[in-house]
């Protein structure tokens, strides 16, 4: 051990000591912006972590810590010998330490500053691959704020660390994983005569503010080789597109050597038998490339049997777009087989259940019915039509199905007026279909945007205006657009162009208030009310019953909304109350409504439905709250407001339902 990793060392105690408050206060760590860019956190955090520490000994802490130290310094010397991203990534996943991810981070680059350029170019290359998917915004500004304090140090066994750690931020500010606020709030904390300012003006003044700064810093170290994992499969479609047209396989192979990316090869093999299944014509050519590789040892076996493992895995979705997949797929694997190049035996077999066949077949057909139904709404503007359209044809049997529905009904309004886009979204937030439904139809739209955009230019701002409001009218959480993004987006694709764009009208001054009347519709239905209006007049009529009111009064006000559809509301907000306030009077109400026919079996499960996915954030305020809704839910099957199908998963996990995106 060097002298710089026994001061690493015992500066280990102290470290531990403050990182639960650092962390816990997010204090100046950074966030991503609304353009993909990065922002501070707010800096006048009140949270203290003081008693959390007092209550939890160093013994309980240290271990742990001292652990995650050694396990990381291992990870690191791997990592510089193999150069393997994925390896490295799935290592720190596998820790399940995530609380300790600074360290990694300052001691990835400790360690390469007293390497060659190479492996300052890996670590660099490290940490914006594995930036937010797998180490927290946070930890990477903490780490890199111990090596700044730690300055003084480094440079005892470093002599050029000014310079070295200097380029490691710039780096970091130009890879978009640390704020450029960074260098003047480290600089303002840091003592005076420390060497830690004399870096952050070497990288402020020396590499930030030059010419062409950002070529000149991305290359300092050869970053030719500069690769995060979008790059890496851009340049595989690229490779594989060229081939597929020029036949050249001499060229197509050197350009897999020229990767450099053995531990990725399973992408080379599952994007080359995705083409192969889309382009008949180039199907042969594909496969002597896959074979050639194989061969002469290039590809290997394992990564091979992983390309073909992983497109069995997704052959459901790929089912939805290509025409007899599963068909396709097992030919080519027979093919591979045959041939000498692939394990069938090692392959898991590919589904074809008559269940799925008939599925894939109802999908189809339900596709053209969809359509009818939209377009005849965007004529009578009829939303008990459309629900009761849908309700008889039974969307729970395919679980696609209101994922289609969502696609297609924001694909027909992008092509029309804005009075057809309003239409499209008050539809959308009237239906209440399972979130996960919702997100998988805005992840559909989101990966065929660039397709999409041929037809319609403007598809960007329209698909993100979409978003946005399905945001603020509460049918998606903030957090669901990174789901909808799913980490697997080209930086340079139009859907990634639409989130960026979500995000960025969310964030927006009175972003609410201009999102609702984006179209000029101000999220009204066809009798006038507009969204908060009605949430607004049923908590109201809720809470005078609450205090003494008319149960025939109260079914009237109910009854004169006039919107039998949103009824799921009123159940939902009366649940909640007798949730909250253990106030039996609101159930008799809801008995009420029932027997007289106000609210139907249908909006009583929608509004059973809503409950149990926030449930989450009810434990929250009332601890007890999963156990009362489950004696609700007997209680309502017992008399028959609920099917006896009717199920919640106490362990779900559920996303705060706030506007805007933070």
């Amino acid at each position: 051990m060097n002298s710089s990793d026994q001061k690493q060392q015992l500066h280990g105690a102290s470290e531990n000591a403050d990182v639960s408050s650092k962390i816990l206060n997010g204090k100046d760590c950074p966030i991503k912006g609304t353009n993909g860019g990065l922002v501070d956190m707010d800096d006048n955090s009140s949270y203290s972590s003081s008693e959390e520490l007092d209550k939890t000994s160093v013994k309980d802490i240290n271990p742990r810590f001292e652990e995650y130290k050694k396990k990381a310094s291992i990870i690191v010397e791997e990592y510089f010998a193999t150069d393997d991203v994925i390896s490295t990534a799935n290592e720190l996943k596998d820790l399940e330490m995530s609380t300790y991810s600074y360290y990694f981070v300052k001691k990835l680059i400790s360690m390469a500053m007293d390497r060659h350029d190479k492996e300052k170019e890996m670590a660099a290359v490290l940490l914006s691959s594995i930036y937010a998917d797998v180490i927290d915004p946070r930890q990477v500004y903490m780490g890199f704020r111990k090596l700044v304090e730690s300055a003084d140090d480094l440079i005892v066994d470093i002599p050029d660390t000014v310079d070295v750690l200097a380029l490691f931020i710039a780096r970091a500010v130009v890879d978009d994983i640390l704020p450029p606020a960074f260098l003047k709030k480290e600089a303002d904390a840091l003592p005076k005569g420390a060497k830690g300012i004399d870096v952050i003006k070497r990288a402020e003044k020396g590499y930030l503010s030059a010419p062409l700064h950002a070529e000149i810093i991305e290359r300092r170290w050869g970053g030719s080789r500069n690769k995060t994992v979008e790059d890496v499969k851009a340049k595989i479609d690229n490779l594989l597109v060229e081939y597929a047209v020029s036949g050249d396989k001499k060229e197509a192979i050197r350009c897999i050597n020229d990767l450099k990316v053995p531990f990725f090869h399973h992408e080379i093999v599952k994007r080359a038998i995705v083409m192969a299944m889309e382009q008949k014509k180039a199907e042969s050519k594909l496969l002597d490339l896959l074979k050639t590789a194989s061969e002469e040892c290039l590809i290997n076996s394992s990564q091979i049997s992983k390309g073909f493992t992983r497109i069995i895995d997704m052959i459901d979705d790929l089912s939805l777009d290509i025409p007899n997949a599963k068909e396709s797929l097992q030919s080519l694997i027979s093919k591979a087989a045959s041939e000498g190049w692939l394990c069938a035996s090692s392959l898991k077999q590919v589904s074809f259940s008559d269940k799925k066949l008939v599925g894939e077949s109802i999908v189809r057909a339900f596709k053209a019915k969809a359509q009818s139904i939209i377009q005849e709404y965007f004529l009578t503007g009829d939303v008990l039509e459309v629900n009761s359209c849908l309700e008889s044809e039974n969307l729970s049997s395919i679980p696609e199905l209101k994922a289609v529905f969502v696609k297609r009904l924001i694909t027909l309004a992008m092509d029309r007026k804005k009075r057809e886009k309003e239409m499209a979204s008050v539809l959308l937030s009237s239906l209440y279909f399972p979130v996960d439904d919702v997100v998988n139809g805005f992840t559909m739209l989101i990966e065929s945007a660039d397709d999409t955009a041929l037809d319609n230019p403007i598809v960007v701002e329209d698909l993100a205006m979409f978003l946005a409001r399905a945001v603020v009218d509460d049918v998606l959480a903030p957090l669901h657009l990174e789901e909808i993004g799913g980490g697997c987006l080209k930086p340079d694709s139009v859907g990634n162009q639409v989130l960026k764009m979500a995000k960025s009208l969310l964030n927006a001054r009175l972003s609410g208030e201009r999102i609702l009347r984006c179209w000029g519709g101000g999220g009204s239905y066809t009798n006038g009310w507009a969204i908060e209006d009605v949430k607004d007049q049923i908590g109201k009529l809720l809470e005078e019953f609450e205090s003494g009111g008319d149960t025939r009064e109260a079914c009237r006000c109910i009854t004169e909304l006039g919107m039998p559809f949103f009824h799921h509301e009123v159940v939902k907000k009366s649940l909640v109350i007798i949730i909250e306030k253990k106030q039996d009077r609101i159930w008799r109400l809801l008995e009420e409504c029932f027997n007289t026919g106000i609210i139907t079996q249908i909006q009583m499960s929608k509004g059973f439905g809503r409950v149990s996915e926030s449930l989450d954030d009810l434990c929250l305020d009332v601890p007890d709250a999963k156990k009362q809704f489950g004696s609700l839910v007997e209680r309502a099957k017992t008399v028959g407001w609920l099917d006896s199908s009717f199920s919640f998963n106490v362990n779900k996990t559920t996303y705060p339902t706030e506007n805007g995106y933070h």
